[in-house]
């Protein structure tokens, strides 16, 4: 970044430059008919006196908040900078224009008109010098506050997917050992659809974005194996519908919610009623997980750490792209949620 910006600092510096002292030149040239030595050396002056403050003065002094010895400073340099170079013969072009004023008439004369003219373009170009350092020092801090929040947004992201994985293969284990512990001839398979759902997590979901079509076939995956483990799993259903082919998604942000409707849907009489919907409309994605409130409640120590993660997840990854509803309704408990497609 650093070497970046000096380039395009370096093409700003020299095309400015060009700029700013071509006019005068071609002024001179234009109305004296050609360009004395002696002009070139008083408009080079003035990047002296541009760099003394962008690049010395205003970094020192003034961005590190010495305000009073920045002020006498810069006052001190103009003044000694002025008087050295007044003493150096230039005839062009504030001679001329000295003459000019003293002879119209009417007009009182000025004097030393030269040196306040000079003086005036020091300071201007002084002045400049400073609001140039500002706004490159402004540039700076903008661009490193914006990286710490992209390195810290990262971060945070990393730490809420450490927590969530460990959390689903808990769940996931639970449910292949209830079948292995049953004797069930379903236990084969369901190492089979593990071994699928953890390929995912370990080499597809450390991606940034995945997309729709892979994090969808980990859904399927993941309902197959709950009604492997499931008595009854009848009432468990789950609707796909729209063009989710090219769409992407961010990585496991679904999941959680299908967790913990397997864990809380099951009733007294061990029917787990489960109704999942996911439906794409141009860019924007539907997603409803609705289930039973069945025999058992969560526990504030031990449950929910999926569901704070994926809720503080949304709120980093779309932050201003999606919406989350959770409630009981009819002796249900129903998540929705919309986001918006990059």
């Amino acid at each position: 970044m650093k070497r970046t910006f000096r380039i395009k600092e370096f093409w700003i510096h020299s095309i400015s430059w060009i700029c700013l002292l071509s006019f005068p030149l071609g002024i001179t040239l234009i109305q004296i008919g050609k360009i004395y030595p002696a002009f070139l050396a008083q408009i080079f002056f003035n990047p002296i006196v541009f760099y003394a403050n962008y690049s010395l003065l205003a970094p020192k002094l003034l961005l590190k908040k010495k305000i009073i010895l920045y002020i006498v400073t810069s006052i001190s340099f103009l003044i000694l900078f002025n008087f050295i170079v007044n003493k150096i013969p230039i005839n062009i072009p504030f001679d001329r224009l000295d003459s000019f004023i003293r002879s119209e008439d009417g007009f009182p004369p000025v004097r030393n008109l030269k040196h306040a003219m000079r003086g005036i373009f020091f300071f201007a170009f002084f002045l400049l010098g400073g609001i140039f350092c500002l706004m490159v020092d402004f540039y700076k801090r903008d661009k490193l506050s914006k990286e710490t929040e992209v390195q810290r947004t990262e971060t945070e992201l990393q730490f809420l997917k450490a927590q969530l994985n460990p959390h689903f293969l808990f769940n996931s284990l639970n449910s292949v050992y209830s079948l292995v512990r049953n004797k069930s001839n379903d236990a084969p398979e369901a190492v089979l659809t593990l071994s699928e759902l953890m390929r995912y997590m370990l080499y597809e979901a450390n991606q940034e974005i995945v997309p729709l079509i892979k994090e969808i076939e980990y859904i399927k995956n993941y309902v197959s194996l709950q009604r492997l483990r499931l008595s009854n799993s009848e009432d468990v259903k789950i609707a796909i519908r729209g063009d989710y082919e090219k769409k992407k998604i961010y990585p496991l942000l679904l999941i959680s919610f299908i967790e913990n409707a397997f864990k809380y849907g099951t009733n007294f009489k061990g029917v787990t009623d489960i109704n999942i919907m996911i439906q794409v409309i141009k860019n924007t994605l539907s997603f409803k997980v609705s289930n039973i409130i069945g025999i058992y409640r969560k526990n504030a120590d031990n449950s929910g750490v999926g569901l704070i993660n994926i809720k503080n997840r949304l709120e980093l990854l779309y932050p201003d792209s999606h919406t989350l509803d959770i409630k009981e309704e009819n002796d249900r408990y129903v998540v929705s949620l919309t986001l918006i497609l990059t």
